[in-house]
């Protein structure tokens, strides 16, 4: 072999190894200083009256609890609206409609939703739902975050079925189960815990999100529980107690950055955890 062409390779090699850990180390290092900023000033404001206290007026003490209680009604009813449809769009497309020319016009679809701006998704509820209504309202900020969790899980839910073998599903049927049994008892027990950490990831998408609930549920400086009046919700709080001039605001937007940091890391790491389970 001849030495200078191997000289050129290894040089070759050094070098893209070199910027491969050069740009990994640069981009750890920006996320790390985000964190112990985030961290520092996000705990100097931690105490007890964050979650007993309303959010309070300029000037006064107070804390984050109906913008905590809000967004974990939104998320909730998001969720609960949004993962029965994609399950069933996600199982159609894996055992009904696997080579259909619909399967593919909604993986087409899914796909594009998955990449759409949350701006555009708060735009588009506005049109139908705010401005019908006259009103902005939690009912609309949950359709919002629901359509935000759909085309997650509906990949997820697609992509674990399909990696359950057909021998399993063939096994079933030879012993005379019906289709519906088949899936009911067999694909959805096989694929169990790919389909929750698709929805853990889903939940952790729609936990920070500002854009559409800002066109459709708004917020609500008062404790409000009612769908059908604005809502508040920490992301909302968040952005506006930031952009204000007010010293004890902004303390409650950092402390409000950092627990929705902490629930979106934890529900990460169990995603991932229950992901390791499922491949080991």
């Amino acid at each position: 072999m001849d030495r200078g062409l191997y000289r050129r390779r290894i040089l070759r090699n050094r070098f893209h190894m070199t910027m491969a850990v050069a740009t990994a180390v640069f981009g750890l290092t920006w996320l790390v200083l985000i964190l112990a900023m985030l961290l520092i000033k996000g705990i100097a404001g931690l105490n007890l009256a964050v979650f007993t206290e309303m959010t309070p007026p300029p000037g006064s003490s107070g804390g984050l609890l109906n913008a905590i209680v809000g967004s974990l009604i939104l998320t909730t009813l998001g969720v609960l609206i949004g993962t029965p449809i994609a399950i069933l769009a996600g199982t159609y497309m894996a055992e009904y409609g696997r080579h259909s020319k619909l399967t593919d016009v909604v993986r087409f679809i899914n796909d594009i939703l998955l990449s759409a701006p949350s701006i555009v998704i708060g735009l588009f509820v506005y049109g139908i739902m705010v401005r019908p209504m006259g009103y902005f309202s939690g009912i609309a900020g949950s359709v919002a975050l629901a359509i935000l969790v759909v085309p997650v899980v509906v990949r997820t839910t697609e992509d674990m079925l399909l990696l359950v073998p057909s021998q399993m599903r063939e096994a079933a049927a030879a012993l005379g189960a019906p289709r519906w049994h088949v899936i009911r008892y067999v694909s959805y027990r096989a694929a169990k815990t790919g389909i929750i950490t698709g929805i853990l990831l889903a939940i952790a998408r729609i936990s920070g999100e500002t854009a559409p609930l800002l066109f459709t549920a708004l917020n609500n400086q008062f404790w409000s529980t009612s769908l059908l009046a604005p809502m508040p919700s920490l992301p909302v709080v968040i952005f506006q107690f930031a952009l204000s001039p007010y010293e004890d605001w902004q303390r409650l937007a950092w402390t409000g950055a950092l627990l929705i940091t902490i629930a979106v890391l934890t529900l990460s790491i169990v995603a991932r955890l229950l992901s390791s389970k499922r491949t080991v």
